[in-house]
């Protein structure tokens, strides 16, 4: 079995005690730090969403331009004047 399923079997049989002891282990690791890392990860979802809006708010504003067509030539090959012989 390779490592990744390996791990992804792991993962399978994790239950409800089992993330509690998880989330009891990172609050006493982290749990100064926690309302630091909720406010930047609160500032980072606002900037992704930020840019998301601007980036829709400028493919929304762009007027719409029509495509060009240009003229069909035929064949190309012909009149590229590339003949094929030296």
């Amino acid at each position: 079995m390779s490592e990744p399923a390996l791990i992804l079997a792991f993962l399978q049989n994790i239950g409800l005690p089992e993330m509690i002891v998880i989330g009891l282990v990172a609050l006493l690791l982290f749990g100064r730090r926690l309302p630091e890392v909720g406010r930047s990860l609160g500032k980072g979802i606002v900037e992704f969403k930020k840019g998301l809006r601007d980036i829709e708010d400028d493919v929304n504003d762009r007027p719409s331009e029509p495509r060009k067509v240009l003229p069909s030539t035929g064949d190309g090959a012909k009149e590229s004047g590339n003949s094929g012989s030296a």
